[in-house]
């Protein structure tokens, strides 16, 4: 195959994630158009039948899909993979059992990769040992374009931008909040779950290592400030509602602080930033806060122990290839709130700007197919002119650092995801209510 055959090749086509990405990329750009794509994995009958799903989508076009037999265990057949597109979109996970040899392939071959882990364990170990050569080679590797963690990170950088429009500069401590959510889950991420409390179990080093929020940061980043770390119910003043630890939170943090690095601390020196999922009002929000947190430590627990874990994997955990319905997908739905508090923040101080970011799909998968879609897209299409200001560096970005205006027209667009300032009427009605 000739190098830079297809624009976006989808790597792991025929796992759960793959297949929803593989039908949004066939709805949204068609076969054979603009964009030039591919998909791939180790098996030829799967392969196959995912091909026929688009058959509703692309007509009699489904049949000239083009697949390509790579496994992630074969560097042979993922260096010749890697030759023949400019963008690699993998969802083959668990990352840190899969990941590492198709990342090592992208940097080698110098063309960009993104996908939609959420481990930071793994994703700090491809940092120390692949980043140096992907400057070198101008490979641009972009982690954690799913649910975690782009509405996180594009949501801090839109409420900064909104920021500096109306106050003057950015601010030094934002808070996110999920308001709202419906979604299911699927067998890949309880795997991703599973896989890292195995790691942590096995070596303590790990568990400093996550508990470090900077630990994902350049090892110049010079940030010393102390970050809320929020594990039990509370009552969240900005929202006025009962709140709750948010467990995306731990890889979602790490991100946005690496995104305010890789941006030349834009944030701030003194950046503080925090997630939490809200429960509602009143004794009602109490209570399910409370509750939630309760079950949430439980699972935590039953996790990281090898006899209730065993139990969990069988009896209750869905398996590699499940997950949510169409419908489940099409009726999910998420809605995100961020309150940016000025320099001179003080306790009960009122946020000088909010935002809200929404999704009118499932957001761990009828949405993370989207935004991963968009993600590849952007790489291959948008950017891909290596000479144009920070894109033409080759490294390890965040969705934040490196993906801006050109990345959130398109998730408007083509995935009808919302970024809208609420500063100051809707905190203000909120309060009221």
């Amino acid at each position: 195959m000739p190098r830079g055959k297809y624009d976006v090749i989808i790597f792991g086509a025929t796992s759960f994630v793959g297949g929803i990405l593989t039908r949004y990329i066939a709805a949204q750009y068609g076969w054979n158009k603009d964009l030039k794509w591919a998909i791939a994995g180790r098996s030829e009958r799967k392969l196959q039948q995912v091909r026929g799903t688009l058959a509703p989508i692309l007509g009699n076009d489904a049949g000239d899909v083009e697949y390509i037999i790579a496994d992630a265990a074969d560097e042979a057949s993922l260096a010749e993979l890697c030759d023949s597109t400019r963008v690699v979109v993998s969802t083959v996970g668990p990352y840190a059992l899969y990941g590492e040899p198709l990342v090592k392939a992208c940097v080698d071959a110098g063309i960009d990769y993104c996908d939609l882990t959420g481990e930071p364990q793994w994703i700090k170990r491809m940092l120390d040992k692949y980043e140096s050569k992907a400057v070198d080679t101008g490979a641009r590797i972009v982690h954690c374009c799913g649910f975690d963690s782009i509405p996180s990170d594009l949501g801090v950088r839109h409420l900064q931008e909104l920021a500096k429009e109306k106050v003057g500069h950015t601010v030094s401590k934002v808070e996110m909040r999920v308001k709202a959510a419906k979604g299911g889950m699927s067998g890949g991420t309880t795997a991703s779950m599973i896989q890292l409390t195995k790691e942590v179990m096995a070596n303590p080093a790990i568990k400093k290592e996550l508990a470090n929020p900077y630990s994902l940061c350049p090892p110049d980043h010079g940030f010393r400030v102390r970050q809320p770390d929020i594990k039990r119910a509370f009552f969240d003043r900005a929202s006025n509602a009962w709140g709750m630890p948010f467990i995306m939170a731990a890889i979602n943090t790490r991100v946005v602080h690496r995104t305010n690095a890789l941006l030349e601390n834009e944030y701030g020196d003194r950046f503080e930033y925090n997630e939490a999922m809200l429960t509602g009002k009143g004794s009602k929000g109490r209570r399910m806060a409370k509750g939630m947190t309760l079950g949430l430590g439980a699972f935590m627990v039953g996790a990281a122990l090898k006899p209730t874990r065993a139990l969990l994997e069988k009896f209750v955990l869905p398996k590699p290839g499940q997950g949510p319905s169409p419908k489940e997908q099409e009726e999910g739905y998420f809605d995100i709130r961020f309150y940016g508090y000025d320099k001179d923040y003080k306790h009960g101080k009122e946020p000088v700007i909010a935002t809200k970011v929404t999704g009118d799909k499932d957001p761990g998968y009828g949405f993370t197919g989207k935004m991963l879609g968009e993600a590849a897209v952007c790489l291959a299409l948008d950017y891909h002119n290596r000479g144009k200001k920070r894109w033409g560096k080759g490294g390890f970005w965040t969705p934040g650092s490196l993906f801006g205006e050109v990345f959130m027209e398109r998730l408007q667009k083509n995935a009808n995801m919302t970024f809208e300032d609420i500063t100051p009427a809707e905190s203000a009605d909120e309060k009221a209510a």
